[in-house]
């Protein structure tokens, strides 16, 4: 499990690889500075080598050009994927600042946010996936509040019911390891939970 930590956040992600594959077709990159959190994840399509190679290279471009914006950085991962399988990807970026967070989704990644309060958050993508082809980008701007818990996931994790994980008076680091207990290696399964201050 990889672990970020800074005063604005704190976040795990953990993968697994579909049981038989040497690759895993999922991809991801996060990154906290003083201004903001950001991270994606990419879902490439089916599994196995060329799902790979296309979640690879969106986690690629976005690490390499993670001071851009989210629009910039989808426009960015869609043409990394011409002429590749294609992949399902979403970017989340938290600006500390203004305590606003964008973010942009294509395909079957999902991606919960709940408040203090209770208070859910959950932008709904748009189908489909990204190819290299002219592709619409849906990028909403939410606003959060100081003790908020996300968490964004790939197809393959095992949960029917992730949203609720984030209620649970318990640390992030003891919930992250809860879901990873329940994850089997069906499919290429990925989740970045978090919370953010």
């Amino acid at each position: 499990m990889n672990y970020l930590s800074s005063k604005q956040v704190e976040v795990y992600g953990f993968q697994t690889t579909k049981a038989g594959r040497d690759l895993c077709g999922d991809a991801y990159f996060m990154k906290a500075t003083d201004d903001y959190f950001l991270c994606v994840l990419a879902d490439g399509l089916g599994s196995g080598e060329y799902a790979y190679y296309s979640s690879q290279a969106v986690a690629k471009v976005v690490k390499e050009q993670s001071d851009d914006d989210v629009d910039t950085l989808m426009d960015a991962c869609n043409r990394a994927l011409y002429r590749k399988r294609g992949a399902a990807v979403a970017i989340f970026k938290a600006c500390f600042k203004s305590r606003k967070f964008v973010y942009s989704c294509v395909g079957n990644i999902r991606f919960f946010m709940v408040a203090p309060g209770g208070k859910l958050t959950y932008p709904i993508p748009i189908t489909g996936y990204l190819s290299g082809r002219p592709q619409q980008f849906k990028t909403e701007i939410f606003d959060y509040e100081p003790g908020s818990r996300f968490i964004i996931h790939s197809d393959g994790v095992k949960e029917r019911n992730v949203q609720s994980y984030l209620k649970k008076c318990e640390s992030i680091e003891r919930i992250a390891d809860q879901l990873k207990e329940q994850q089997t290696m069906d499919d290429d399964a990925t989740f970045i939970i978090g919370s953010l201050q």
